[in-house]
């Protein structure tokens, strides 16, 4: 399938955190969509230290990239559809002549991970400090290589980390100004770059333009933070790191899937064709469907939260169809029903 990318503009003068307006907010629904099945893997590496050299780090990179496509063999039966790995995961983290000791995409970067991404099929995100403009500049950047080893597109990241007491931008590595969609052929996908996780504006402006799938290549491994994310513009996300932890969110806002040190890789089976749905008396904490439709039907039901995911294992019948045939309704389109008794009864938004 041929893949795109939606290039959303954002000028670095407007990005003022807001939440969504009730009119801007567009809650998704793929209930009603065949079954989507993607496996993802990720990883949690740190790149301090002396630095390799460029091409025993890129041998480093893609024996990261094999062990996720051989886990995903073992786990689900078949290979990989996306690799995610660390922020800065080429270059490292740079300091001081930063432009200097950027790389270019073109050469051994794109070399190594155009035959990995062909050699197990699948996409890769592929962070690093990223020379450009002729050697006059430099971002940090996430390179997506598609299937076919093409570049699908660019993501540079906006929110820069600035050190305490420093008016420096990442040691002078320019900001970026959009926030690509990328039509994937499993979904549409978004990423963000660690110290975005500290705003709003990029992980609004993915939920506005469809993203499904939210990769989070990151120094940071925070996870209270990208819970919240997901569960406010219910989209997935992944996090790949240097340290602590990796991890899958749902959203539900619920970590699903997370490795600890000193495990490095992690490889998780995501469906986006799913429904969240709360509570009911006629849903039995999720063994409703159990009971009707077995197997062909797959959830996670959290008590604590009165809620749960939902999600079809048969490509026949989606899980809208499943959810409809016992009088289930998803919770936004509860909540929906909701907000116009409270519109009748005066009750502000």
């Amino acid at each position: 399938m041929r893949t795109s990318a939606i290039l959303i503009p954002a000028m670095l003068a407007a990005l003022v955190a807001r939440p969504l307006t009730a009119g801007e907010l567009k809650v998704p629904s793929t209930a009603d969509q065949p079954p989507r099945k993607v496996i993802v893997g990720t990883a949690m590496q740190a790149f301090w230290g002396e630095y390799p050299g460029l091409e025993k780090r890129l041998e480093q990179l893609a024996a990261m990239v094999d062990q996720m496509a051989e886990e995903s063999r073992k786990k689900y039966g078949r290979g990989l559809d996306l690799a995610v790995l660390p922020e800065m995961a080429v270059t490292g983290e740079l300091s001081g002549d930063v432009v200097g000791h950027s790389v270019p995409f073109a050469g051994a970067v794109r070399e190594m991970f155009a035959r990995k991404s062909r050699e197990h099929h699948c996409y890769i995100i592929v962070p690093t400090i990223l020379l450009e403009d002729g050697g006059k500049s430099c971002s940090n950047a996430a390179l997506l290589v598609g299937r076919n080893g093409e570049l699908v597109g660019i993501y540079r990241k906006l929110h820069l980390a600035v050190h305490t007491g420093s008016d420096s931008l990442e040691d002078g590595t320019t900001p970026g100004k959009e926030v690509p969609v990328f039509a994937c052929d499993f979904g549409r996908l978004g990423i963000q770059i660690c110290f975005d996780i500290e705003y709003d504006y990029g992980w609004r402006e993915l939920a506005r333009h469809g993203a499904e799938l939210v990769a989070w290549p990151t120094q940071s491994p925070q996870t209270t933070h990208p819970a919240a994310r997901a569960i406010a513009h219910r989209y997935y996300i992944v996090s790949s790191t240097w340290r602590d932890n990796a991890s899958f969110f749902e959203p539900t806002g619920k970590l699903t899937a997370q490795i600890r040190e000193p495990a490095r890789i992690l490889v998780q089976q995501l469906d986006l064709s799913y429904a969240i749905l709360p509570w009911s008396p006629g849903l039995h904490n999720g063994d409703a469907l159990k009971e009707k439709y077995g197997e062909k039907a797959g959830f996670r039901y959290y008590r604590d939260e009165d809620r749960g995911i939902f999600w079809s294992n048969d490509p026949q019948v989606s899980i809208g169809q499943m959810i409809r045939s016992l009088g289930l309704s998803e919770a936004h389109e509860e909540l929906r029903r909701i907000r116009k008794l409270y519109d009748k009864a005066g009750v502000p938004e």
